[in-house]
């Protein structure tokens, strides 16, 4: 489907810019999503946006890349049940944890007290070496900083039967990069590159960090959504998130089969690494120690979407796979196939040794092809899909992400009502010397699932 022949309804929300926390993303202000700011997605007030413009008054949500929780935590504030499935298993953890509460915020509270005054204790013993440290968490913290961070870690470990502490594990982790003394900003660590730190007290940071989950905690203890007048309080609001593969119908088994709608921004082709982009935490928490860890246990079930994943066996397993899905016509395979041979000739054309795109894209489209066929699985014949994705231009070949994505939900059984560009991307990296300078944008793909007719 073109385009030109698109329904245009009432103007689609973009998301709010700067002055609430972040000028893209997750919110660094925002109930909840302040708790860690995961570089990925939107922030729950855009989402919250996008509910209200669907008018939802009940019913259940799915975001199929759950993230930290943010659709989750929108779709509880407009009195909506929620269901996710994440991949990214520490992340997971997150979204858990502001779902389905494990502590009060009295709790946590008194867990915070005990532990920052011990640990003001411990650090003035100066008894915590950092030696043992992984070479990442040595350089990337002045020694006196990272001896309070230790402490810190080693007091919470010690009380993990606590059903409080694990909300203590993540208010140590978001202090990570709010007392690094080297950059660390979204998404490479850089521990070469000295910075002042925002905060230089790392037990006093950590304590207002605990402080704002606490607050949040409390804002929904005693109903199952945020107070806001116009949400419905009701018991039989259910929050689930599940880690795992959302390309697997497996884990799909476990969701509701009739939900009303999905949002949900999947990863972008554009090589940005969630694993590797966590690397500072996982290394600090003892998840993992090395490269080969973090790819066995963090980046198992995460679709490819960034060179560090592929490899030419998927490649070749990808385009065999799109080719038995092919329906005879011009569409999304053939357009696909195409693209791999060019971003394959771009590649070759360059002087020096590029990433291997070309062998990222076919799996990037297959694993978008079955998430969505599990998608419409589990929506109610009716049910909308929006999806928050950009488009991307490897060696400058440019890919146009958003409409493929359509172009493969209408032969799978969507339709696709609208291709809303939110705003312009990739200004970013405009000095790159390696950069191309093929314009690209954030879009917003409307889908929705086909009500099947029956015939008697």
């Amino acid at each position: 489907m073109s385009l030109s022949n698109l329904q245009v309804g009432p103007a689609w929300p973009t998301e709010p810019a700067s002055g609430r926390g972040r000028s893209h993303g997750t919110s660094s202000r925002q109930p909840f999503d302040r708790w860690f700011r995961y570089p990925a997605g939107f922030a729950s007030d855009y989402v919250q946006l996008l509910l209200d413009r669907l008018e939802l008054t009940e019913g259940m949500v799915i975001d199929c890349f759950a993230g930290s929780g943010v659709t989750g935590t929108a779709a509880r504030a407009r009195g909506l049940s929620f269901a996710g499935i994440e991949a990214h298993p520490f992340v997971a953890e997150l979204a858990r944890l502001k779902l389905t509460p494990t502590a009060t915020a009295a709790q946590v509270r008194t867990l915070a007290r005990e532990v920052a005054t011990s640990a003001r204790k411990a650090v003035l013993a100066e008894l915590t070496t950092v030696d043992s440290e992984p070479d990442l968490i040595r350089r990337s913290f002045a020694d006196h900083t990272l001896k309070a961070l230790l402490v810190l870690r080693r007091l919470i470990k010690d009380r993990l039967e606590d059903p409080a502490a694990l909300y203590l594990k993540w208010a140590l982790l978001a202090t990570l990069r709010d007392v690094a003394d080297v950059k660390v900003g979204w998404p490479y660590q850089r521990p070469g590159v000295a910075r002042k730190p925002p905060h230089d007290d790392p037990i006093a940071r950590f304590d207002l960090r605990i402080q704002a989950v606490a607050d949040d905690i409390e804002s929904v203890s005693g109903s199952n959504v945020s107070y806001r007048p116009t949400s419905r309080v009701t018991s039989q609001i259910t929050s689930k998130v599940l880690v795992g593969d959302s390309r697997d119908p497996n884990v799909w088994s476990q969701l509701p089969t009739s939900a009303a709608a999905c949002i949900a921004s999947p990863p972008y082709l554009n090589n940005f690494d969630y694993a590797d982009a966590t690397r500072l935490e996982l290394y600090f928490w003892g998840d993992v120690s090395t490269w080969r860890d973090m790819c066995r246990e963090v980046r198992g079930d995460m679709l490819t979407a960034t060179t560090q994943q592929s490899s030419v066996r998927e490649m070749a397993v990808a385009i065999a796979r799109l080719k038995e899905r092919a329906d005879g016509s011009s569409g999304p395979v053939e357009e696909i196939l195409r693209l791999v041979e060019s971003i394959t000739e771009a590649k070759l054309r360059r002087e020096r040794r590029s990433k291997e795109y070309d062998q990222v894209a076919p799996a990037y489209f297959l694993a978008m092809w079955d998430v969505l066929q599990n998608l419409k699985d589990h929506l109610a014949p009716g049910g909308t899909a929006l999806w928050l994705v950009g488009d991307s231009a490897p060696y400058g070949v440019y890919i146009d992400t958003p409409r493929l994505i359509g172009d493969i939900a209408v032969q799978i059984g969507f339709n696709l009502a609208e291709d809303v560009s939110l705003r312009v991307r990739g200004n970013r990296w405009g000095q790159h010397s390696d950069r191309h300078n093929v314009p690209l944008a954030e879009r917003l793909i409307v889908l929705h699932k086909r009500v099947e007719e029956t015939v008697g």
